[in-house]
């Protein structure tokens, strides 16, 4: 397990990170998306904290609260220091039934962290994730909250989840102007099946250094190896029951015909090759990986041990790469004469 720095800051976690989006069930998308109970949770926690990943992330809206409180029992439950355990959680979702239980405002900030704190048994959250950008809210007051809980000690670090990048942008500019907290890092979708994400925003993070947390990184099971043109899965499995996120399916196919040749050659599941793809590229942080079952833990646990072949990421590179758009067709061609002479001066 190879720990990164999440974005400018001294913090390392791991390149894998546990996802507890499989905790706890209930109604609704939550109970299709994986419907773990405690003692199955805490396995899965146990199992993943002794191959080396230190990095945990939940939300607060997660089973309704639900896979919070499992997580924070689980960590007391096995004993584990606090200080070698990351722990990311995120607020931004309806969590009340008034006007205030949802979005980013100061208010539902401030009474969001307190009510995950409790969930979790602990006195201050690592890595605290705007979950999503809020049209309603000025920018400023979620900065200013943010900053409230580092200056607080609730919070060590924090993040958003789901946002552009102007949105991003604008948030850094607001917090290097008054002195606040950054943001560390992005959490985002992102996958050989769908790297929209490469368009504007893993420049703007390259840039900016801010780290990426990918979630879904196997488009909701779709590259699990599962599915295919010939294949349209099982009964019980999350992309059947939850069809989410959207892929185009044409391209998805292929990649996946491409990428099922690589992992026969090499004896290894589809899945990890999806998984060894986004490790291997330079903006990724961490993975954020999720399980129903400790087969499908250990089956993506040891991506780690994969390194694809410069033919074998070309390869991979050339069938899901995306179809050029403006600007970048015109960055392309205006910039191919600087571009040469840049390859010159490193000679």
């Amino acid at each position: 397990m190879r720990y990164n720095r999440l974005g400018r800051t001294g913090l390392f976690v791991s390149e894998l990170c546990l996802g507890t989006m499989t905790f706890g069930g209930g109604e609704g998308i939550w109970g299709k998306i994986g419907n773990l109970q405690q003692q199955e949770s805490e396995r899965l926690i146990a199992r993943s904290l002794e191959a080396g990943i230190n990095f945990i992330d939940t939300a607060d809206v997660y089973a309704s609260g639900v896979s919070e409180t499992i997580t924070g029992q689980a960590l007391k439950n096995l004993k584990v220091k606090r200080e070698e355990v990351v722990i990311a959680t995120k607020v931004f979702g309806e969590t009340g039934a008034g006007p205030n239980g949802r979005g980013a405002s100061r208010a539902h900030i401030l009474d969001g962290v307190k009510a995950s704190l409790k969930r979790l048994q602990l006195d201050h959250i690592d890595l605290y994730q705007i979950h999503g950008f809020d049209p309603a809210t000025p920018m400023e007051e979620t900065v200013r909250a943010l900053e409230t809980l580092v200056a607080q000690g609730l919070v060590r670090y924090v993040g958003v989840s789901n946002w552009s990048a102007w949105q991003i942008m604008k948030g850094l500019g607001i917090a290097d102007r008054l002195g606040f907290s950054r943001f560390a890092s992005l959490q985002a979708y992102y996958t050989i099946a769908g790297r929209e994400l490469e368009r504007e925003i893993t420049p703007m993070l390259k840039s900016e250094g801010v780290g990426l947390m990918v979630w879904s990184p196997l488009a909701g099971g779709l590259l699990s190896g599962k599915y295919g043109r010939d294949r349209s899965g099982e009964d019980g499995s999350r992309r059947v029951d939850f069809d989410f996120p959207p892929v185009n399916l044409e391209r998805a196919y292929s990649v996946i015909d491409t990428m099922r040749k690589i992992a026969d050659a090499r004896s290894c599941s589809v899945a990890q090759i999806a998984l060894a793809w986004l490790l291997h590229q330079p903006q990724v942080t961490t993975i954020i990986i999720g399980a129903k079952r400790s087969d499908q833990l250990d089956d993506n646990l040891a991506v780690v041990k994969i390194e694809l072949s410069a033919d074998e990421l070309a390869t991979l590179n050339e069938v899901s790469a995306l179809p050029i758009e403006y600007p970048a067709w015109m960055f392309s061609r205006q910039g191919e004469v600087r571009a040469k002479q840049l390859a010159e001066e490193k000679k």
